[in-house]
């Protein structure tokens, strides 16, 4: 059985650089899930990952950039999330998704807490280089 390869019906992004772009962000992937006709229990946890996401980027990696991007995979839509940015990387991405992980002073679950609440989750990171999270949430997912 061949998996489908989702189409990017629309592409959004924004330089994330200060505490004061996270609400624009958070503004712009709700505009998209709405325009999809995502429930409002789907948008509550869309948003709210990427958020956490979001906040993530600028604590830990200095800002970067937020992508937003409307998929078609056959009769379902969803908006992937990519979080990208040139910060210090993660040495360990296995204890980083561990719940209560921290190398900040908050409760460490943000990472793992985020990827229950999307339908697909990935996390690419090179210490010293920078870390990529690309996320979807599917419509009816």
């Amino acid at each position: 059985m061949t998996t489908m390869t989702p189409v990017v019906l629309n592409k959004d992004s924004m330089i994330i650089a200060r505490e004061q772009d996270v609400v624009p962000f958070r503004n712009r992937v709700k505009e998209h899930a709405v325009r999809i006709g995502m429930s409002l229990l789907n948008q509550t946890k869309l948003i709210t990952g990427a958020s956490e996401l979001v906040r993530n980027m600028l604590k830990y990696g200095k800002g970067g950039i937020g992508m937003i991007e409307i998929l078609s995979k056959g009769r379902d839509n969803g908006i992937r999330l990519i979080f990208a940015d040139n910060g210090p990387g993660i040495p360990d991405i296995q204890k980083a998704m561990t719940d209560g992980f921290t190398t900040g002073k908050s409760m460490g679950l943000g990472l793992p807490g985020t990827k229950r609440l999307m339908n697909e989750f990935d996390i690419k990171s090179e210490v010293g280089k920078g870390t990529t999270i690309t996320v979807i949430k599917w419509k009816n997912g």
